[in-house]
């Protein structure tokens, strides 16, 4: 049980990383609290400046839905660690 939780927090960890990368990329002040496009400035690398975002997403996508099915494997219990998944990803729309 102990393992999955591990593997789940390493999965929205990840997740959130890219998320945020992605809102610094595209996100809007009012949304954010903060200036977009600071990383970019500051020359960070970053899963877009990287990969693009077209696969960033992707790769949030991938890793979302990994953290769902560990999620699964704690029967109900598991629905709030799903919901988080899910708002993890809802940040980036």
């Amino acid at each position: 049980m102990l393992e999955n939780l591990v593997k789940y927090g390493e999965k929205i960890g990840l997740a959130f990383q890219i998320v945020d990368d992605l809102l610094d990329v595209d996100g809007r002040v009012e949304d954010l609290g903060k200036a977009s496009g600071r990383d970019r400035v500051r020359g960070k690398a970053t899963y877009p400046g990287v990969l693009g975002v077209p696969e960033s997403r992707q790769r949030v996508e991938e890793l979302v839905h990994g953290a769902e099915s560990i999620a699964m494997t704690f029967g109900d219990r598991g629905k709030l660690l799903s919901d988080i998944a899910r708002f993890v990803v809802g940040r980036s729309s």
